[in-house]
């Protein structure tokens, strides 16, 4: 089994994740567990839905994001006449070479920011299903691979409901992750006011990562290992959702996958090789929330989504003796105790 001591750039990634959270929380003051969340998604090769009301940052943050990284960036602003072509491609009849010739969409990027993703019509929002989950795009019989790494970073406001169209289920379940922002603190408010009154930090911010730099940081992610005990325990907070009593829709075996893959993430993060039931326990509301239904008499006794999942969460058996991980040669002993800061 490969270590993360058998790989010679672990120094220059580490470097490299602390390059772009400075660079986002230069941005989003105040907010350091959204900037983590963020940078998690990433990690772990999924899709984030920021979902918050007007004017606390939901783009900002899907810019910072984008600029820090010096790769392809496209924005795509959803409206109601906005054409699944606009955002997959179209093929157009060339009259010299007499042929189709494939002129590719916004969603050919690495970073694709969907602003206000709940005005397009259901119809375009599927355009997204299979680049969200397959990572290609397929038009008129011929597939177009996208490129590495790809993120889909959407945002959506969710009190201004004239005009808008909820995402069906199939669209949440492709995002791993929900974050909502939240108002900032009085301090960072303050701070924001001295920092963004007037100059638009976003004018200033330049990349600090490179693609190729994040595309070796995922295929590090990929190798933290997971014990059996903690992927059980993904498995049975995902299997309590499916069978509470609060819920028409429980989570799909792609949010457990979604879950480990995260986890796996969290653990790179705070510079551990192997995953933690910690790191399952953090994650579970942002990544298995936004994919449940209550039942109708859970609305009316207005129970969210958010506390089912603290609710399994705490009648949830935690792997009670963790065990040094298997083919690891760290010295560290058991789960708890914590390792110098790496990946």
């Amino acid at each position: 089994m490969t270590t993360y001591d058998d790989r010679a750039s672990l120094t220059d990634l580490t470097a490299t994740v602390e390059r772009v959270r400075s660079s986002v929380e230069g941005v989003i003051e105040g907010k350091p567990e959204v900037v983590r969340l963020s940078l998690t998604v990433l990690l772990a090769e999924g899709h984030l839905l920021i979902e918050d009301v007007p004017g606390v940052g939901k783009t900002m943050l899907a810019k910072a994001l984008a600029r820090s990284i010096d790769c392809s960036v496209r924005r795509i602003q959803f409206t109601p006449d906005l054409l699944p072509s606009d955002i997959t491609g179209v093929s157009i009849w060339d009259q010299q070479r007499r042929e189709f010739e494939f002129k590719p969409g916004a969603i050919f990027a690495q970073i694709v920011i969907g602003d206000e993703i709940n005005r397009a019509s259901p119809k375009t929002q599927s355009a997204l299903l299979e680049s969200m989950e397959e990572r290609q795009v397929t038009i008129d019989g011929h597939t177009y691979e996208l490129p590495s790494p790809f993120m889909v970073v959407a945002t959506q406001n969710p009190v201004e409901m004239e005009g808008t169209y909820p995402l069906p289920e199939a669209q949440r379940d492709r995002f791993m992750a929900r974050v909502s922002i939240g108002y900032p603190s009085a301090e960072a408010e303050l701070e924001m006011l001295d920092i963004h009154g007037g100059v638009n930090p976003l004018d200033d911010l330049q990349p600090v990562a490179h693609a190729h730099e994040i595309v070796k940081l995922v295929d590090a992610v990929r190798s933290v290992h997971v014990a059996e005990s903690v992927r059980r325990y993904a498995v049975d907070l995902v299997a309590a959702t499916r069978s509470h009593p609060d819920l028409r829709l429980g989570a799909s075996p792609r949010a457990t996958l979604h879950l480990l893959r995260a986890a796996k993430a969290s653990a790179a993060l705070s510079g551990r090789e192997y995953a933690l039931p910690d790191d399952v326990q953090a994650l579970a509301v942002a990544v298995l929330a936004h994919r449940l239904l209550p039942t109708a008499q859970a609305q009316l006794n207005r129970r969210t989504a958010e506390q089912v999942v603290q609710e399994i969460l705490q009648r949830t058996a935690v792997p009670a003796t963790p065990q040094q991980q298997a083919g690891f040669t760290t010295g560290r002993g058991a789960f708890g105790q914590q390792p110098p800061r790496r990946l």
